[in-house]
């Protein structure tokens, strides 16, 4: 279904109902934007600290001590 489609539907439900509900309705809509801007901004967040370099020093960080290095090993 197209979205113009869908959206002529659901004015045709809205219409049939009262008031409270299609409060309920918009409300029910508004925390569904919300979440998905949220979710798409968390994602994008993600994606630059994923790109950064800012903690690449730490991937490649050199052993400073050996099994050689330990004066008592423990089994």
């Amino acid at each position: 279904m197209e979205k113009a489609n869908l959206i002529q539907d659901t004015v045709d439900i809205l219409d049939k109902m009262s008031d409270e509900k299609i409060q309920e309705v918009k409300d029910f809509a508004s925390y569904i934007l919300k979440k998905y801007e949220e979710d798409t901004l968390q994602n994008g967040l993600t994606q630059l600290a994923n790109q950064s370099q800012t903690y690449h020093f730490l991937e490649e960080e050199e052993d400073l001590y050996t099994v050689e290095d330990l004066k008592i090993k423990y089994k």
